[in-house]
């Protein structure tokens, strides 16, 4: 006869309140009421696991989610006027590891529903670019970075979201974060900086041209970088970031100046065959530039037959990629075409 004596089950308004109760208990606890902190964390855990059943019950996590569901509606309009997605964003890493888990699950799933044409998460997030800020800011605990990371990605997803992403001053701390010596950290962190970059065309344009001194004043320091992956990985960036057609403003702009063009020298020289090969990309930019500057065009002379005796045994390995050594070819030929003295 239990069943008699069973909790009635908490619903939408019940479950948020609850979970902000339980927050603020942990809050007020002192440091030597360890009871009560792991008691308010419990709740925290079950009500966040509540909430997630609640969206997929109502089809919420499905690709065209059910967004007719009355318990469905009612959990996301409490979740955006309590303020808790950056309640529990803040407060991440104090949490359960399967609850901060399931944070991030639901996070995905309210960004994915939709009303007709309405993205009410989207929209919400929008307009509160401290969530955003503060989930950037999370890859400043260890604990809560690879959660902060996949709701940034999920975020990315929407190229609104990425445009307010890249107005926030926080965002220069993807600097600080792609080299915070914790491989998980760093690479979630690339990752999430790379898709911000890369994902949509425009933002980054807008971006990049308004802030290009700071911008590449702080990459310069990743191409430089002692960590060979974040010294590859930003190679590998950098390339893609100047031959995206959209970004050729920003690109002749880099190509104009010399110390660009001796830092992609120096990794054209490095002993890993991956960065050498990174660096070659960028490289061919500089030399296929018919408005080269005086700077650029003097180094490139001085070096002449250095590169030409370099580019004939460059990665042989690969001549088998057919665009490859046509591309080693036509640099070969612009740089011959180069006069043997300044």
């Amino acid at each position: 006869m239990n069943f008699f004596f069973k909790s009635k089950q908490k619903g939408p308004v019940e479950l948020v309140k609850a979970t902000h109760d339980a927050m603020a208990r942990i809050d007020s606890s002192s440091g030597s009421n360890e009871q009560q902190r792991n008691k308010a964390n419990d709740e925290i855990s079950k009500n966040v696991a509540s909430m997630l059943q609640i969206l997929r019950d109502g089809g919420a996590d499905k690709k065209v989610p059910d967004t007719t569901s009355e318990q469905v509606a009612q959990l996301a309009q409490e979740i955006y006027t309590t303020e808790l997605l950056p309640l529990l964003i803040a407060n991440l890493s104090r949490l359960e590891f399967e609850t901060r888990k399931e944070i991030s699950i639901i996070f995905g799933i309210l960004l994915r529903r939709k009303i007709g044409s309405r993205e009410p998460t989207v929209e919400y997030l929008i307009n509160r670019p401290n969530v955003l800020a503060g989930l950037i800011c999370g890859y400043g605990n260890p604990d809560a970075a690879i959660f902060c990371g996949n709701m940034l990605r999920e975020c990315f997803k929407h190229e609104q979201l990425v445009k307010a992403t890249l107005k926030l001053p926080e965002f220069f701390n993807f600097f600080q974060y792609v080299e915070s010596g914790n491989f998980d950290v760093t690479s979630d962190a690339f990752n999430s900086f790379h898709e911000a970059l890369t994902k949509f065309k425009d933002p980054p344009v807008s971006f990049l041209t308004n802030n290009y001194e700071a911008f590449f004043a702080n990459y310069t320091q990743l191409l430089e970088s002692e960590n060979y992956v974040v010294r590859r990985q930003s190679l590998k960036l950098l390339g893609e970031i100047l031959l995206e057609r959209k970004n050729f403003n920003v690109m002749m702009r880099y190509i104009k100046e010399s110390s660009n063009l001796q830092m992609v020298m120096v990794a054209l020289g490095d002993k890993s065959k991956s960065i050498q090969y990174e660096a070659f990309h960028i490289f061919k930019i500089f030399v296929a530039n018919p408005t080269k500057t005086p700077e650029v065009r003097s180094i490139l002379i001085k070096n002449r037959e250095k590169l030409l005796a370099f580019l004939s045994k460059f990665q042989k390995d690969k001549d088998s990629d057919e665009q490859f050594k046509d591309e080693k070819a036509f640099l070969r030929t612009e740089i011959e075409k180069l006069p043997s003295k300044v």
